[in-house]
Formats: structure tokens, C-alpha cells, sequence
């Protein structure tokens, strides 16, 4: 059975609509923490009422991590706008003359420049809550404590209060963007089907991807930029702070102190939101190009064809409703329960999307089509098929989540084991921390092999792109944890530089060590579905250009192994650019130490604009060179060498590259989380030992890869595919 237009553009308009809708409600329950004494008691609980000078501090701090955080958004939009008006002008000129339409070129950049501008406002809204979001959760925490003088422990409605506000906040960000950035793909899907007839909706879904470039292009910038100041910032703060100076993380007498916080939000919220939003835009692009190559699908009308639209705009109603499962039923009483709420989300939303994705399949999709892929005269399908293509990304994603976890929670022995390399020093740390991360690579490339498989022996291509579709269904719950983890960590640096209690840090720590790990799993999430993504995009690739690889063409083999390192050389790239940008803080917050030397006993002040300048200064002026490779690659081999070496160089990019990703996220996020337990569970002795100085240089080493390199691999296979799916049609299928 199949919907009518009007029955399916309803539905995904509702999905839209309501995860808007909800954004806003979570954004109101969190501004109902008040930064002030002059709350109500229902909102200060049974709390310890804050100074007027802590509550200066408090409202002090978060406002310059708030500005700080403008002023790189501002000066990397800036670049952005320059690079929206000109790629947007390259790609109305190329396509305008490959296809010989001057319309098909203005609605291509059209399409370019609204998933560009949807991306950088996606970016902005979820960063802009998480500093508004984060000194409510410190308040959160402190007026959580028990009543009585010199109380210090957490009551269970405390741990609640505390948690709901930081992840509401993180959930704010995950709905806005998904309801954002489904209704902007939805409308112009909209307007421009009243441009195409039904017989060449292939050619307007091959101008749609410009949709999925646009906002593929921001993430780079966004990825790679946050990146790089995020981790400059955190180098600085720690090798200096509290390796040479021995003063806890987060101290307001280290200069690096804000820029460290600002960093959490314009590379963990930002970054993350804007690469998650380019895999939402790509992967349904994807899908929606293969669909159209279908005439079966194209004649079942327009619900067969939004099928995968469909798929995302239920996955909102599903992460909807699951989130009130945290919140509201089974609430978080203590630091143990923690873990299990973030962990049920992941479990509940899957297990929600298996008869959601059922009914879709049966009620949009014709029980039999062909279509066309790589296999020899195309393959037949059924709805049956699809679906299990659907739930294969669906139940493949929540794998590598619980696989990152394994590898990069304390709660488990390789973390542990981590810290317990440190006993011998920084070295045995180093060494241990790079041989778990090849490790923790094994299982989650096995799943995705499978994944592959299965939905290729089912619907050719375009059950590969269903199944980065199904992955992705449960984007806005993805999103919420993601953006939990970087709301936690801002808190407890709000706290410790307003002077509250330990307790207060203690608690923020504890939620922090939990977002430490979600911010691994979502980074697991992330490269899952940026694997998929990027096969379906090459797939495309290959479809529109009519043409096949086999690696026994030498052309071919030649450009998979200059795919295969490119990965090599985009992570060399941006871990140079954080040494360069964090020998630039350590150097000014050296010299403040060194200049005012009252900073140590509190009888001077730090100048925290100042390294806050050079972080956004330098990571604008790095993430230049990363950004170029990634973006002029498939021009220069799609043009010069031609199209089967460059379908060689995406293969081999997304096979080292998905391998690179996960192996320096999880390292890095092991030897974070192997300080945390060292400092939280006070293992090996706690803070101030030999130990302890071990795994802060662990740590330190693990930075740029799980927040910088890693991460900013998804972007250099999504988006080299991206472009040269776009440039498909400008390019000799036998080249």
C-alpha cells in the first residue's frame, strides 16, 4: 500500500514541526533555573543559598565563556559566508554548464547554500544553549545538596535536578537541529517538485545533493576550526596549569582557563552539530538520488520516493518519546544511575524503531520494485527488504555506541587498565592508550562490514543508503547525549572558578565522566553513519556516472591507495595546527605566570581575553589548509585523471579513514576518561602524584585526536564524496 502526497507531506511537516516545538519546551524548563538568590523555593529546592559574590562569579564566568564563544562563531562565519559566496558561484558556473541549464545551475547553488546557512545556524542554536545551559547545571548541582551546615552530599531530587537541566540542554540542540534540518530539506523538496515533472526526478534529487555539500562544506569548517581551538586551549590549560604549576583543571588563576571552556562548546556542540547535520543531509541525498534511478519508486508515488524522510521525521517521534524516559519515569537519583539513564536512551530508541520502521515500510513502499545498482541489470526488492536494510543501520549503530562505551568508560577494564599503564609513567600510558585504540576498531569495522552486506545482497545501493539512514533515525537522541557531555564539563569549570563547594565539583565530575563517555559514543555514532554515508554517496557516484571500479585496473588501484592516505595526511595536518595553536597558548600563559607573578596567591588577575584571542586567531588561520584539501581533491582527480581514479581515491579515503577515526576517538577518549577515574575514584593515589601527572600527559596526547583528527576524518570522507556526486555529471563515465 502506498500514501498520498498529501498524507505523506503531513506527516514529515508534523515531525518537523513538533521536534521545534519541543526544543523550545526544554528550552524554557532549563531558563527556569535562575543565576540569582531571588528564585523561589520550588526552584532552589532544599538548597544552600549562594552569595552575592559567587553569584557574581557565576553569572561573570558564563558570560565571558558565552562571549568568547560568539567572537570564534563570528570569525569563523565570517570565513564561511566568503566560501558559501564563491563555491556557491563555482557550482552554479560548472553545473549550469555541464548540464547545459542555466536553472538546474541556480537551483543546484540554491540548494548549496541553504544546507550551508541550515548547518551554521544548526551549529549556532545548539551552541548558544549549551552556555546558557551550562551555569544553570552548575546551579543545578549546588542547590541540589543536602540541607544542614556543611552539608556536602547530592539528595536523589538533587541528582535529578542536575541531570535533567544539562541533558534538557543537550536536547534542545538535538531537536532543534533535526526538526531544522529536516523542514528546510523538506521545503525546498517541495518547490522544486513543482519545477520537475515526474520523469526527471532523478535529475532534480541529483540537484538536491547540493543540499547535503552545503552543509557537508560548514562541517568541515566547523569540525576542523573547533577542532583546533578547542584543543590549543585544553593543551595549554593543562600541560601549564596543572602539570608545571600543579594547580587543579579549571582554576581561575590559569589564563587559559575561559578558552579552554569556550572550547568545549565551538568543537563538541558546534563541531558535533554541524557534522551530524552534514550526515542527515548527505546520507537522505543519497538515498533520494538511488530512489529515483527506480522507476517502480517513482511511479508508487511521492511517499515511496520520501521514504527515507519518512524514516528520520518517526525517528523524532520516537527519541521524543523516549526522552522523557530519563527525565520524567525513571529519574536519576544518584552518580550510578547515571550511566543507565544515558544508556537506556540509546537501547529505547533502537528498540522503538524496529516497528516504526515495519509500518513505514509496509505503507510507503511498493511490496515488489526494481532497481537499479551496480548488480548486472539491476535488483528486485521488496518492502520486506528495505526495512531490514533500515533496522541493519539502526541496530548496527547502537553496537558501535555500546562497543565505545566498553572501550572508553571507567566503568569497564580497558579504561582501567589504562590508568593502571601509568604506574611505569607517561610512556607505558602512551603506548597502552594507542594499542586499545587499534583495538577498539576491530568490532565496530566487523559491524559495519555487515551492514554493508546485508543491505547490498538486499536492495543493491540503495540499501546501503537506507541502512546510513536507519543509523542516523535516531539523530535527535544522538545529538541530546552529545550535547550533554560538553554542558557538564562547562559546569564543572563554572564551579571551580567560582569558588563553589568541592561537593558541587564533585557532582558536575561525576556527570562529566558519564558525557566524557557519550561524547565517545556519539563520536562512534558519528563514524558509523559517516561510513555509510560516504559508501552511499560513492555509490551514487558511481550510478551517475556509469561506471565500476576493480582493483585491478591499475588506474583504479592507483587512486585507492592515494585514497588511503589521505586520511594520513588530513590527521597530520590538523594535529600540526594544534601544536602550533597550543605552543601559542602555553608560550602567553607562561609568560603571565612568569610577569605577574601574584597570580598564584590571588594579588593579580590573569588576562583571559588573551588566550582566548590567539585560540580563535590561530584555529581560524589552521583549519584553512585541512579544509582546501578536502574540498580541491575531487576536483583536481575527477578533472585531470578522471572519474574511475577518483572513485579508487573515495574507496580508499573511507577505508583508512573510518579505521584512523575510531581508532584516535577512542584512544583519546580512554586516556580522558583514565584521568577521570584517577581523579573522581581517587585510583593509584588521586591527584598530585607521579601517577597522576602521567595520565594529564596521556590525556594531553589524547586531545587532538578524539576532538580534533578523529572527528574531523567523518568530514573528509563525507565530504569528498559529496562534491564529487555533485561534480557527477560534469565528468566522462569513461575517463
Amino acid at each position: 500500500m502506498t500514501q498520498s502526497d498529501d498524507f505523506t507531506n503531513g506527516w514529515i511537516a508534523a515531525a518537523s514541526c513538533v521536534a521545534l516545538a519541543f526544543a523550545l519546551i526544554q528550552f524554557v524548563l532549563v531558563s527556569k533555573v535562575q543565576v540569582s538568590n531571588s528564585s523561589t523555593s520550588s526552584t532552589l529546592l532544599n538548597a544552600q543559598a549562594l552569595d552575592d559574590r559567587k553569584v557574581h562569579m557565576l553569572s561573570w564566568v558564563s558570560t565571558e565563556i558565552a562571549n568568547g564563544a560568539k567572537s570564534f562563531l563570528f570569525a569563523e562565519y565570517s570565513i564561511c559566508a566568503v566560501f558559501i559566496v564563491v563555491f556557491g558561484l563555482i557550482i552554479f558556473g560548472l553545473i549550469s554548464w555541464g548540464q547545459k541549464s542555466a536553472q538546474d545551475g541556480a537551483l543546484t547553488a540554491l540548494a548549496f547554500v541553504l544546507g550551508a546557512v541550515t548547518s551554521m545556524a544548526s551549529g549556532y542554536i545548539g551552541m548558544m544553549v549549551a552556555v546558557y545551559g551550562n551555569v544553570r547545571t552548575t546551579v543545578a548541582a549546588q542547590r541540589g545538596l543536602s540541607a544542614g551546615t556543611g552539608a556536602v552530599s547530592m539528595t536523589p531530587r538533587g541528582w535529578s535536578y542536575a541531570f535533567n537541566t544539562a541533558f534538557r540542554s543537550g536536547g534542545v540542540m538535538g531537536f532543534a537541529l533535526s526538526g531544522l534540518g529536516l523542514l528546510v530539506l523538506f521545503i525546498i523538496l517541495s518547490i522544486y517538485k513543482t519545477m520537475y515533472d515526474q520523469d526527471d526526478w532523478d535529475v532534480m534529487m541529483e540537484i538536491i545533493s547540493g543540499y547535503g555539500l552545503g552543509g557537508s562544506s560548514i562541517a568541515m569548517f566547523g569540525r576542523v576550526g573547533g577542532g583546533i581551538y578547542t584543543k590549543a586551549a585544553d593543551v595549554g590549560a593543562d600541560l601549564v596549569g596543572k602539570v608545571e604549576n600543579n594547580i587543579p583543571e579549571d582554576d581561575p588563576r590559569n589564563p587559559a582557563t575561559i578558552a579552554d571552556n569556550v572550547g568545549d562548546n565551538v568543537g563538541d556542540v558546534a563541531g558535533m552539530g554541524a557534522d551530524l547535520f552534514g550526515s542527515f543531509a548527505e546520507s537522505t541525498c543519497a538515498a533520494l538520488v538511488l530512489a529515483s534511478q527506480s522507476p517502480d519508486l517513482k511511479e508508487a508515488g511521492w511517499g515511496a520516493l520520501m521514504f527515507p524522510l519518512l524514516v528520520s521525521g518517526f525517528g523524532i517521534f520516537v527519541c521524543l518519546i523516549s526522552s522523557f524516559l530519563a527525565t520524567n519515569i525513571k529519574q536519576v537519583r544518584s552518580a550510578d544511575d547515571v550511566e543507565l539513564a544515558l544508556k537506556l536512551q540509546l537501547v529505547a530508541t533502537t528498540v522503538l524503531m524496529v516497528p516504526v520502521c515495519y509500518a513505514l515500510s509496509v505503507s510507503f513502499l511498493p511490496k515488489k520494485f526494481d532497481i537499479d545498482g551496480v548488480t548486472s541489470g539491476g535488483v528486485s526488492a521488496t518492502n520486506i527488504d528495505a526495512f531490514v536494510c533500515v533496522i541493519s543501520g539502526c541496530i548496527g549503530g547502537l553496537v558501535i555506541g555500546l562497543i565505545t562505551e566498553y572501550y572508553t568508560s571507567f566503568s569497564y577494564t580497558p579504561t582501567r587498565e589504562v590508568s593502571d599503564s601509568c604506574r611505569t609513567g607517561a610512556a607505558t600510558n602512551i603506548i597502552y592508550g594507542m594499542s586499545l585504540g587499534y583495538k577498539s576498531a576491530i568490532i565496530p569495522v566487523l559491524v559495519l562490514a555487515v551492514i554493508i552486506w546485508v543491505s547490498f545482497k538486499l536492495c543493491d545501493l540503495y540499501g546501503v543508503a537506507l541502512a546510513a539512514c536507519g543509523m542516523l533515525s535516531t539523530l535527535a537522541t544522538g545529538l541530546t547525549i552529545d550535547g550533554y557531555g560538553p554542558v557538564c564539563d562547562n559546569a564543572g569549570g563554572i564551579a571551580e572558578m567560582a569558588e563553589l563547594p568541592e561537593s558541587v565539583r564533585d557532582t558536575t565530575d561525576a556527570l562529566d565522566a558519564l558525557g566524557n563517555t557519550t561524547a565517545a559514543t556519539g563520536k562512534g555514532f558519528a563514524i558509523g553513519s559517516a561510513v555509510l554515508t560516504s559508501i552511499s554517496l560513492m555509490n551514487a557516484f558511481s550510478v551517475k556516472t556509469s561506471i565500476s571500479g576493480s582493483l585491478d585496473d591499475p588506474i583504479v588501484l592507483a587512486g585507492a591507495l592515494l585514497g588511503a592516505m589521505l586520511p594520513f595526511l588530513f590527521a597530520a595536518l590538523t594535529m600540526l595546527s594544534v601544536q602550533k595553536a597550543a605552543g601559542a597558548i602555553i608560550m602567553v600563559v607562561r609568560k603571565q605566570f612568569r610577569e605577574k607573578p601574584g597570580i598564584m596567591d590571588g594579588s593579580e588577575q590573569p588576562d583571559h581575553n588573551e588566550c582566548v584571542a590567539i585560540s580563535t586567531q590561530s584555529s581560524i588561520e589552521e583549519m584553512i589548509l585541512p579544509g582546501a584539501v578536502a574540498v580541491f581533491v575531487p576536483f583536481i582527480i575527477g578533472f585531470m585523471v578522471g572519474p574511475k581514479c577518483l572513485l579508487g581515491v573515495l574507496g580508499g579515503t573511507i577505508v583508512s579513514g573510518a579505521c584512523m577515526a575510531i581508532m584516535m576517538s577512542n584512544a583519546g577518549g580512554a586516556w580522558d576518561n583514565a584521568k577521570k577515574y584517577i581523579e573522581i575514584e581517587k585510583a593509584h593515589g588521586g591527584k598530585g602524584t607521579d601517577i597522576h601527572d602521567a595520565v594529564v600527559i596521556g590525556d594531553t596526547v589524547g586531545d587532538p585526536f578524539k576532538d580534533t583528527s578523529g572527528p574531523a576524518l567523518n568530514i573528509l570522507l563525507k565530504l569528498i564524496s559529496i562534491i564529487a556526486l555533485t561534480l557527477s555529471s560534469l565528468i566522462d563515465g569513461n575517463g
